[in-house]
C-alpha cells in the first residue's frame, strides 16, 4: 500500500511545467450548476470517493404513494435558491438526472436538541438552519457558509476517501453535532435497509448503512472520529416495530449505550465548548468494512490540521487543473475552469487505500498485485456512460490517460463480477443501476484500443464487448438481433435504442479490425448499418417500425414524448448516426438538401407544447429545435463538416459555447451528466469535438481560446493557437499543423499525443 501523503508529494512535485497562475480562481462549483441544480458547491479532490456538501432540504421521493416532481430537483441535494441548509452529506452525483447518495449527513447545533430537521418554511421547528450566500464560500476541495440559526461557521474539505469538518461554535453548554443516517437523496421509508452504529470510544464513532434506492444492494461502511471527546451521546430510532427483537429490550438505547441498529437512526453527540472552539470531525466510507475505513482515515487524514488538508486537496486541483492551460478572457477562462472542474469529478475512486473494494458479486476484491503492494489499477465507479462516452471519456483519453485507462479496467472488472456477464450500462457503488439504453461502454473501449492508448487485455476487451451486445434479454436485444431494428410495439424507445446500437456495434468492429480479428468485424458491420432499417423515407426521418415491418402510424417528429425516441425526438435523433455520417447525408437526400436540413433545426421554434412532458428538455437548452440540454444532439454542430457549409460547423459551435455557458448559477442549459456537458465544451473551445469515439479523429471546429497548452502524460506538449479569435472573428481560413497546411477537417489523437502545434488563422469572413 502507498502512503497517501507520500503519494500526493511525489504527484505534485513531478509537474515538468509552471504553475503561474492560480487556476482554481476560476473553478468556482457554485458558478455554472446547471439550471436544475443537479450540480453542487461541495469538497471533493479529483475523481474523490468522498463528495462532501451541503443539502438544502429533505425532499421525498413520493408523496402519498405518487411519484413527487420536486424531487426532481434535488438530484444533487442543494439547491441555489433555497434559503436553509440541514446538514451535510459525504456523497453525491454531479449533475445527472436521476440520483442516490447523500450518506450520513452530519448537522453542527447549539441550545435545545432537535433532531427533525423541520420544514423550509418553519426551520424553527427542526435543526436546519437558515444561510445566506453572502456568508457562502465554494472552492475546489473546500466549502464555508454561516449557519445563521446557531451562529456556528461550518468549513468542509476532503481528501478521496475522508470527508473533514471543521465547526467554530460559540459559547455553549449545549451544543451538539448530530449524525442522521435516516436523511438520504431520493428518498422513501424503505429505502434504508439496515444502519448500524457503534460507539468505540469517546471521540470513535463506527458504523454501516445498506440502502436499496437506484443502487439496490449498497453498502457504505463509515469510520468517524472528533477532535474533542464528546460528554454524552444518544439515539432516535424511529424504525418500524420489529416483528422479533430477541432479547434487546432489557437496555435502554436511547442514551450513552455503546451500539444501536435499526432502519431509520439518527446519533447525536453533546459537547460543552468556548467562544470561537472549533469541533473538528474525520468521517471516512469504505465499501467493505469499517477497519478499512478507518484505515482510510488514518492513512489520508493522521492529523488535525483542517488547512492542510485543504491546501493539499487545493493543490491537487490546481495540478489537474494545470493539465491545459489557456490564454482567454475571464469569463471564457471561468467557463472553462469550470468545466475542468465538473469533467474531473466522475466516475469516482471505489476502492480502499490497501486497494479492496466491494464487487457486484457482493464479495471484497483486490485491486493490487497478488506478487507487491502497487495498485494494479484503481478501481472506479459512477459510470454514466450513455452521456460520458460522447465526450468526457475521449477527453480524459488525452489528458487523464492512465485514469481512463483504469476505468476501462474497471469496466472489465464489472464484467466479470456481473451476474449478467455484461459491460456496465450505468453503474455505481458495486451496482448496475441499468439507467438509460445502449450499451456504450464499448465506445470508450473501441476509443482507447483504436488509439493504442491500452493498459488491459484488449482481446479479452472484445470478448466483453461482444458477450454484452449478444446479450438477447437485454432492452430489446433479441428483436434488434433477428429483425435489424428494435419493434416499437415490443420495447419502447425503440429508435432510439436502433440508432445507439448500431453506432456501439461499428465500435465494436473497429476494435476487432485493429485486433485482426475478421469475422468479429464483418458481423459488426453489418450490424453497424441497422440504422436504415428505422429510416422512413417518405417523411425522411427515424421512425418507430412494428415487429410486421411497419412504420408507426400517428408519428410527431417534433415531440420530445414521442413513443420511440428517449430524451430527444424524431428530428434531433435522425441526425444520430455518428459512425456514417457520409451515408446519412445520402440518405436524406444529398449535401445540399442535409445543410438546409440542419440550418432549419437551428432556426426554428419548438413550442413549450412538446417537451411539456419531459424533466430533462427546457426552454434554456434549445437553440431552434436543436437540443444542447441533452447529449444526442452534442455531436450535431460539426455534422457541416461533410457538407459544402463547413463554415457553418464554426459558426454554430461559437453559437452554442456563447449561449449554453455561463459563468453564473444556473449557468448549464442542463443536467451536467457527470461532465459530459462540461467536456463538450472544454473541446469545443479549444476547437476539435469526438463526433464518432472509436474513429480516433477529432472534427475541427472554432477555437474560442487565443492560446491553450495540453501538457500530456507522456511528457509531450500540445499546442493550439487562435490568431485573431474574436466574438466575431470565429471563421478558421487556414490551419497549420506542425508547420504544414492540414487540408482536412479532423485532427487524429496521435497527433495530439504526439506533440506539436496547431494553429487556427481566424477571421470574421468565412471561406
Amino acid at each position: 500500500m502507498r502512503n497517501a501523503l507520500l503519494f500526493i508529494f511525489l504527484f505534485l512535485n513531478r509537474s515538468s511545467f509552471a504553475q503561474d497562475e492560480h487556476l482554481i480562481q476560476y473553478a468556482k462549483p457554485i458558478v455554472g450548476t446547471d439550471k436544475m441544480g443537479h450540480t453542487y458547491p461541495g469538497a471533493t479532490v479529483p475523481f474523490g470517493a468522498v463528495q462532501l456538501s451541503p443539502e438544502t432540504d429533505t425532499i421525498p421521493y413520493e408523496v402519498d404513494g405518487h411519484y413527487n416532481k420536486d424531487v426532481y430537483k434535488y438530484c444533487a441535494g442543494y439547491q441555489y435558491g433555497d434559503k436553509t441548509i440541514v446538514g451535510f452529506s459525504h456523497t453525491h452525483f454531479s449533475g445527472t438526472g436521476h440520483s442516490d447518495l447523500g450518506d450520513f449527513l452530519i448537522m453542527p447545533t447549539t441550545g435545545k436538541l432537535q433532531l427533525n430537521p423541520g420544514t423550509a418554511d418553519h426551520p424553527e421547528n427542526g435543526f436546519r438552519s437558515g444561510f445566506t450566500h453572502a456568508a457562502e464560500v465554494a472552492e475546489p476541495d473546500y466549502y464555508k457558509v454561516k449557519l445563521d440559526k446557531y451562529n456556528i461557521l461550518a468549513e468542509l474539505t476532503t481528501t478521496t476517501r475522508v470527508g473533514f469538518h471543521q465547526y467554530t461554535f460559540p459559547k455553549s453548554d449545549e451544543a451538539h453535532i448530530i449524525l442522521d443516517a435516516v436523511y438520504g437523496i431520493y428518498n422513501y421509508p424503505d429505502k434504508n435497509v439496515w444502519t448500524y452504529i457503534r460507539v468505540e470510544n469517546d471521540t470513535l464513532i463506527t458504523g454501516y448503512r445498506q440502502t436499496n434506492g437506484w443502487a439496490r444492494t449498497r453498502t457504505v461502511y463509515f469510520a468517524m472520529v472528533f477532535s474533542k471527546p464528546f460528554n454524552s451521546y444518544g439515539y432516535q430510532n424511529t424504525s418500524k416495530k420489529e416483528v422479533y427483537r430477541g432479547f434487546w429490550n432489557k437496555f435502554n438505547f436511547n442514551k450513552n449505550f455503546p451500539e444501536i441498529a435499526g432502519t431509520q437512526i439518527k446519533a447525536y453527540f453533546d459537547f460543552k465548548t468556548e467562544e470561537g472552539e472549533k469541533i473538528k470531525i474525520k468521517f471516512a466510507i469504505s465499501s467493505v468494512s469499517t477497519a478499512n475505513a478507518l484505515e482510510n482515515l488514518q492513512t489520508e487524514t493522521p492529523g488535525w490540521d483542517f488547512n492542510e488538508v485543504k491546501n493539499n486537496g487545493q493543490a491537487i486541483w490546481e495540478h489537474e487543473l494545470h493539465k491545459i492551460e489557456i490564454n482567454a478572457n475571464k469569463e471564457t477562462k471561468e467557463n472553462f475552469y469550470t468545466s475542468m472542474y465538473h469533467a474531473f469529478i466522475n466516475p469516482t475512486v471505489y476502492m480502499d487505500v490497501n486497494g479492496e473494494y466491494r464487487g457486484l458479486d457482493q464479495q471484497t476484491h483486490s485491486g493490487v498485485m497478488v506478487s507487491g503492494v502497487e495498485p494494479r489499477f484503481t478501481n472506479y465507479t459512477t459510470f454514466s456512460l450513455w452521456d460520458t462516452h460522447r465526450a468526457l471519456h475521449p477527453l480524459l483519453n488525452i489528458i487523464q490517460t492512465r485514469r481512463n485507462q483504469d476505468m476501462i479496467q474497471s469496466m472489465l472488472e464489472h464484467y466479470n463480477e456481473s451476474a449478467e456477464h455484461m459491460l456496465p450500462v450505468w453503474s455505481n457503488s458495486a451496482n448496475e443501476n441499468w439507467c438509460m439504453i445502449g450499451y456504450h461502454a464499448v465506445s470508450v473501449i473501441a476509443d482507447a484500443v483504436v488509439n493504442g492508448s491500452l493498459a488491459f487485455n484488449p482481446d479479452k476487451a472484445l470478448d466483453a464487448c461482444i458477450a454484452t451486445a449478444k446479450h438477447g434479454t437485454y432492452d430489446g436485444l433479441e428483436y434488434y438481433m433477428k429483425l435489424g431494428y428494435v419493434p416499437e410495439d415490443k420495447n419502447g424507445s425503440s429508435v432510439s435504442k436502433t440508432l445507439e446500437y448500431a453506432y456501439d456495434d461499428w465500435c465494436i468492429a473497429q476494435i476487432a479490425k485493429k485486433l485482426n480479428r475478421p469475422q468479429v468485424y464483418d458481423e459488426f458491420i453489418k450490424r453497424s448499418e441497422n440504422y436504415r432499417n428505422v429510416y422512413d423515407p417518405s417523411s425522411g426521418y427515424m421512425r418507430p417500425r412494428m415487429s410486421d415491418g411497419t412504420f408507426k402510424k400517428g408519428f410527431d417528429v417534433l415531440n420530445t414524448d414521442e413513443p420511440g425516441f428517449i430524451e430527444g425526438n424524431a428530428w434531433n435523433y435522425s441526425l444520430y448516426v455518428p459512425h456514417q455520417p457520409e451515408e446519412l447525408i445520402k440518405m436524406m437526400g444529398g449535401k445540399k438538401r442535409f445543410t438546409q436540413h440542419l440550418d432549419s433545426l437551428f432556426t426554428m421554434q419548438l413550442p413549450d407544447s412538446f417537451f411539456a412532458n419531459t424533466e430533462d428538455i427546457t426552454r434554456d437548452g434549445i437553440i431552434g429545435n436543436y437540443v444542447h440540454g441533452n447529449e444526442p444532439s452534442h455531436h450535431v454542430a460539426y455534422l457541416y463538416n461533410w457538407t459544402d457549409a463547413k463554415w457553418k460547423t464554426q459558426d454554430h459551435v461559437r453559437m452554442i459555447l456563447k449561449k449554453m455557458y455561463l459563468p453564473s448559477p444556473a449557468g448549464l442549459s442542463g443536467n451536467d451528466d457527470c461532465g459530459q456537458m462540461s467536456a463538450w465544451y472544454i473541446l469545443s473551445s479549444l476547437g476539435f469535438y469526438p463526433v464518432a469515439p472509436g474513429s480516433g479523429q477529432y472534427s475541427l471546429g472554432s477555437p474560442a481560446v487565443d492560446k491553450a497548452t495540453l501538457h500530456l502524460e507522456n511528457g509531450e506538449t500540445f499546442t493550439i493557437i487562435a490568431k485573431n479569435q474574436g466574438d466575431k472573428n470565429v471563421y478558421v481560413q487556414k490551419i497549420i499543423l506542425n508547420g504544414k497546411t492540414l487540408e482536412r477537417d479532423y485532427i487524429t489523437w496521435l497527433e495530439i499525443m504526439n506533440g506539436g502545434d496547431l494553429v487556427f488563422y481566424m477571421s470574421d469572413k468565412h471561406r
